[in-house]
């Protein structure tokens, strides 16, 4: 063989070679991603422990690939194991806190570049109405309204790239019976604060934006609901406040599950457990929401364009 050929021959393998190893290397580091688009994408917050622990191994056991988020790695660590060990699902552990907006933001954007696909997104997290003081986040906002909806409105908007492109797709906005007019002129309740309303006030404004969201995602096959899955379940944030539980987690996660799940239901509505409800009259007033959308894209620097032509 001529010298130039055979320069060009191990030019070749070298290469070959080269772009295996690479290729090899990639593999190993995205093997579990890899493995997650063969299933579902689920992404379940706070669910380190009570009803999101529970919807998550649920799902887990479905076979889908779950997106465990929470603030204690120990925790998140031990519902990944729990998952990985059954065999059916998989699972990564992802830690952020919601009274951080620059902690969700990387969550987000840590989801949208890992994954190409999110089939579920179940914003559940959140923050009850003990203890009765009036507490601020990271970013300066009453303590209760940015965790239990700033922070969920923030990584909705952000992951919905995932949720379009994965039609048919589903958000559960994990909500509560327990709901309070919003103020305009104290949103951040400065004057005559109680728990109890902060925490009313949060979760009315998750039912807002659901109804929100199911007018603006009309059509795109994306559906939108929220609930209230159950009274005083045996959760941490039912013991802080010292009352008796009256339902079971898995009660609670029964009515989660038929929101991601159930193919009888339909989108835009508000859930009593299992069964179609009516929200606090507020969540009805068209200008009441537009004017929560406007101040929620104001906090958090993200929003989605209303396909209604409003703000």
């Amino acid at each position: 063989m001529r010298p130039h050929r055979v320069f060009l021959t191990i030019l070749a393998l070298l290469v070959t070679a080269s772009v295996g190893l690479a290729a090899g290397r990639d593999a190993l580091s995205h093997s579990w991603t890899d493995a997650a688009q063969e299933g579902q994408v689920v992404l379940v917050t706070g669910s380190t422990s009570g009803l999101g622990r529970e919807v998550a191994l649920r799902m887990a056991a479905r076979g889908a690939h779950v997106l465990v988020h929470g603030r204690n790695v120990e925790r998140g660590a031990e519902v990944v194991s729990e998952i990985e060990a059954a065999g059916t699902g998989s699972a990564k552990f992802y830690r952020a806190d919601f009274a951080s907006f620059d902690q969700v933001r990387a969550l987000a954007l840590q989801i949208l570049e890992e994954y190409d696909r999110l089939d579920v997104l179940v914003n559940n997290a959140g923050f009850g109405s003990a203890p009765d003081e009036r507490l601020l986040s990271e970013d300066g906002h009453e303590f209760r309204f940015q965790v239990n909806y700033l922070a969920p409105f923030l990584l909705t908007n952000m992951l919905m790239p995932l949720l379009e492109q994965s039609t048919p797709s589903r958000i559960v906005n994990v909500s509560s019976l327990a709901q309070a007019p919003i103020d305009w002129d104290d949103v951040m309740i400065e004057q005559n604060f109680s728990g109890r309303r902060a925490y009313a006030q949060s979760k009315l404004a998750q039912v807002m934006h659901t109804f929100d969201l199911h007018e603006d995602l009309m059509g795109t096959g994306i559906m939108v609901n929220s609930l209230h899955p159950a009274t005083y379940m045996p959760t941490g944030m039912v013991q802080r406040l010292g009352v008796e539980p009256r339902a079971t987690i898995a009660e609670g996660a029964d009515a989660v599950m038929q929101l991601i799940v159930s193919d009888e239901i339909e989108g835009g509505q508000f859930f009593n457990q299992m069964n179609p409800a009516r929200a606090n009259d507020q969540a009805y007033d068209l200008e009441a929401r537009a004017r929560l959308r406007k101040l929620s894209q104001d906090l958090t620097g993200s929003g989605r364009a209303n396909s209604r032509g409003g703000p």
